[in-house]
């Protein structure tokens, strides 16, 4: 799995615009931090900029999706895996598959 280190914005866009080109994508699906409640978080702010940018930068169609309680999924996941070890460098990779995967299954 290939995970993507957070430079600054534009060279952000320009490693996943380059993704987008090698694999053909035609969407992509951007978490979307929403609060509990499922009110807009700063966060959710943010993702939603991202989503807009990428669709500008790509030319593709971005779908934010919900990713409320995705990291304490993928922990119970880890748990079940008893990956009880440094999550540090998998969680959020974990957790994007949960998210993603959500998507998938509510497309059936």
């Amino acid at each position: 799995m290939l995970t993507l280190v957070r430079k600054n914005r534009r060279q952000d866009l320009g490693s996943l615009s380059r993704l987008v080109r090698k694999y053909g994508c035609t969407r992509m699906v951007v978490g979307n931090p929403l609060y509990m409640s499922g009110d807009i978080s700063p966060q959710a702010l943010k993702a939603q900029a991202l989503a807009r940018d990428l669709e500008q930068e790509t030319g593709v169609s971005v779908i934010l999706w919900d990713e409320r309680l995705s990291t304490s999924e993928a922990h119970r996941h880890l748990d079940a895996a008893k990956h009880f070890g440094n999550r540090r460098g998998v969680i959020d990779q974990v957790a994007a598959v949960l998210i993603l995967q959500s998507f998938l299954d509510s497309r059936q």
